[in-house]
C-alpha cells in the first residue's frame, strides 16, 4: 500500500461530520510534519468547539516501515482504547502518513458503549478521509531521486512544457542567469534518457540526492 497524504503541504485541511444517535462527532484532519503541529491542531480544534468534551486524537508522521516512524493517539476521556486507537487504526488502514486526526464529540444524549465508541470514531476518520479523496485531495508520498536542470530562459518554458507531458515530475522552477528545475524522479536513466531527447543534448541533471515528494494519483 502507498503511503498517502493530504494534497496542499502542510497545513491543509478537511473536515467531516457524522452523527450517531444523536451524538456528533466532527472530525479535522489535517496535514502536519511534526508532533508540535500535531497537538497545536489539536489545541485548535478544542478552541473551536469549546464546548464539546471530547476532542480525541490521533497521528502518523513518517513513512509506513521506516523505523522512526511516529504514532500517537488519545482518547481525551473517552473509555481507553475507544477513540484514539480506532482513530490511528483507521489513517493507518488507509495508509495515511503526515497526519493528524482530530475527533470533537458533541454528545447527544444517548450511551452508546464501548463498542458504539470505536465504531463512531473509526468511522468520523474514514469519512474524513473519503471526504478527501471523493475531492481530489489526496496524494501518494514517494521518496525519490533529486536533480537540477539549468535551461536558457529562452528555451525552459517550451522544455518544461514538453517535459510535463512525458509525465516528469518538476517540483519547482528557480530564476537567475539560467532558469533551473528541480526534478523527482524514480528511474535516473529513463530521465536522462528524456531530458536528451526534449533539450537535444544541449543540457545536463546535476543529482541533488533524495527527497520525499507527494505524487499525484
Amino acid at each position: 500500500m502507498p503511503d498517502l497524504t493530504l494534497h496542499g503541504g502542510v497545513g491543509s485541511r478537511v473536515d467531516a461530520e457524522i452523527e450517531v444517535k444523536r451524538s456528533r462527532f466532527l472530525c479535522r484532519l489535517v496535514r502536519t510534519e511534526t508532533e508540535d503541529a500535531a497537538r497545536a491542531a489539536v489545541d485548535d480544534a478544542r478552541k473551536a468547539h469549546w464546548g464539546a468534551r471530547h476532542h480525541c486524537s490521533a497521528f502518523v508522521l513518517g513513512s509506513f516501515g521506516a523505523p522512526d516512524q511516529v504514532r500517537r493517539s488519545n482518547d481525551d476521556g473517552e473509555p481507553s482504547g475507544t477513540a484514539g486507537r480506532p482513530m490511528l487504526e483507521a489513517l493507518s488502514g488507509r495508509g495515511f502518513v503526515d497526519c493528524v486526526a482530530v475527533v470533537t464529540r458533541y454528545f447527544g444524549g444517548t450511551l452508546l458503549g464501548a463498542g458504539g465508541l470505536v465504531r463512531a470514531y473509526s468511522e468520523a476518520v474514514l469519512t474524513a478521509i473519503d471526504t478527501a479523496q471523493s475531492l481530489g485531495l489526496v496524494v501518494e508520498r514517494e521518496r525519490r531521486e533529486l536533480f537540477t536542470l539549468a535551461l536558457p530562459h529562452a528555451d525552459a518554458g517550451r522544455i518544461e512544457a514538453e517535459l510535463r507531458q512525458r509525465g516528469v515530475l518538476i517540483l519547482g522552477t528557480d530564476y537567475g542567469l539560467d532558469a533551473v528545475l528541480k526534478i523527482a524522479d524514480d528511474d535516473a536513466a529513463r530521465l536522462a534518457a528524456i531530458v536528451a531527447r526534449v533539450t537535444a543534448g544541449t543540457a545536463q541533471l546535476e543529482p541533488l540526492g533524495h527527497e520525499w515528494v507527494d505524487v499525484e494519483q
